[in-house]
């Protein structure tokens, strides 16, 4: 990891962790040695970060000044609460550590009214279980669709039958209680939508189908449109 790299990361820990952060703890989350933690932390200082605290004692994050401050009327602040709130209840450990992570962002860059209102917000949500069953696979599918590449995949259908297939993923589609993953079936030759509990194994692979993921995308979703005004929508497998 680059210097430059380690010292954005430590500020991203500075936002996150609950204030004043040890040398100890920022050591921890950033894997490297306190001894960098204390070179690093002066660092940021030099380049205009305000970092109180001290040694022994802790380090809080007063103003970032790697951020351009952010503008929030009051009603939007509420939204983004809410709606950071409603992703980490999902049950996605990967979008819950990134719901916080932006949250921490935009503390970072509200004045402190705009801060206050935050931390205060009329919005909340409340879920006494997570929305979806965490899925470890999730990761691996969400990385595919963003690198564009194909994905290998055991599928259980509604029947209990399974199936080996490759297909081109395009999107994960968050419903009331369960995750779709809307996709190319290369078995099928056609659009198909898998729901994602019943994804037995994945596996990437090295095949690309890049750049055409945006346009089979917005003509599934067309596609899906049409069929929703028509009658039902596309069957799950």
């Amino acid at each position: 990891m680059s210097r430059s790299d380690r010292l954005l990361r430590l500020l991203q820990v500075l936002r996150t962790l609950p204030s004043p952060a040890t040398a100890e703890q920022l050591a921890r989350e950033t894997q490297v040695s306190v001894r960098s933690i204390y070179r690093d932390i002066e660092s940021l200082r030099a380049g205009g970060a305000e970092i109180a605290g001290e040694r022994g004692y802790g380090y809080t994050l007063v103003e970032d000044g790697t951020l351009p401050p952010q503008t929030f009327d009051r009603i939007e602040i509420e939204a983004l609460v809410l709606g950071l709130a409603e992703v980490r209840h999902m049950g996605d450990p990967a979008l819950v550590k990134a719901a916080n992570s932006v949250l921490a962002k935009v503390v970072a860059t509200l004045p402190s009214l705009g801060q206050q209102q935050l931390i205060h917000a009329v919005s909340q949500v409340h879920r006494l279980e997570n929305r979806y069953v965490p899925l470890a696979d999730m990761d691996i599918v969400r990385e595919s669709c963003w690198r564009e590449l194909a994905l290998d995949i055991r599928y259980q259908d509604r029947n209990g039958g399974e199936s080996e297939r490759r297909i081109w993923p395009l999107a994960i589609v968050y419903l009331d209680r369960m995750l779709v993953v809307l996709a190319w079936c290369c078995l099928r030759n056609d659009f198909r939508k898998f729901l994602a509990s019943r994804i037995r194994n994945v596996e990437m692979t090295g095949e690309s189908f890049r750049p055409r993921r945006s346009a089979m995308l917005r003509s599934y979703l067309q596609e899906l449109a049409k069929e929703a005004g028509t009658g039902p929508g596309v069957t799950l497998l």
